[in-house]
């Protein structure tokens, strides 16, 4: 079974990965590669940071190939917050509870109304590292002033779907890996993949 490495020492993101590409592929994350270190995520935009990733993680594992994502909740009544800042948006070394105390308390302080929103997630493939290819995926939804469900992780819990009554908190992972944005973007790179590297 042919290897790729995702690059993130976020070990839900691995196993969303590895579930989403089943048997096709044997998926590692950077927990397997303490040598790897990450640049600082200094692009404006998903795209920016996910190229800055997977080149540099590409470049550090020669002979491997590289998918690196970048992804984030865009809240409109936010102008677009917390964008390329999600995991960061309470300060530096925020915990996902902490990102999500945050984010409750920027929607509490505007007037009541639906907020919309969506997760969008870019992922880059590198090889050697280049850049390979690149997908895009976004999901629409609201956002919930209260917290529904433990499941998932991030925003997860305060994110519901369009077509659900449910948060990604409370859906099971089953549901969550067809109609994310990191599902809907995985999706086209696992169809490119098996084009062009089977």
């Amino acid at each position: 079974m042919p290897q790729i490495i995702f690059a993130t020492s976020n070990a839900h993101k691995v196993q969303e990965v590895a579930a989403m590409l089943g048997n096709t592929w044997s998926v590692q994350g950077l927990r397997d590669h303490p040598g790897v270190t990450l640049p600082e995520e200094t692009g404006t935009t998903f795209e920016e940071n996910a190229v800055l990733k997977a080149e540099a993680a590409s470049a550090a594992l020669p002979g491997l190939w590289v998918l690196a994502d970048d992804s984030g909740l865009e809240v409109d009544a936010l102008g677009g917050e917390p964008g390329v800042y999600s995991a960061r948006y309470a300060g530096p070394g925020a915990t996902d509870a902490d990102n999500r105390a945050r984010l409750k308390v920027e929607l509490a302080k505007l007037s009541p109304q639906v907020f919309t929103g969506r997760f969008r997630c870019c992922l880059v493939l590198a090889r050697a590292g280049r850049t390979q290819h690149i997908t895009h995926g976004t999901v629409e939804g609201r956002l919930r002033l209260q917290e529904q469900g433990t499941g998932g992780f991030g925003y997860d819990p305060l994110f519901q779907p369009d077509g659900f009554e449910d948060t990604f908190g409370v859906l099971p992972s089953e549901v969550k890996n067809q109609l994310s944005h990191r599902a809907r973007a995985l999706a086209q790179m696992r169809d490119w993949m098996a084009a062009h590297l089977a």
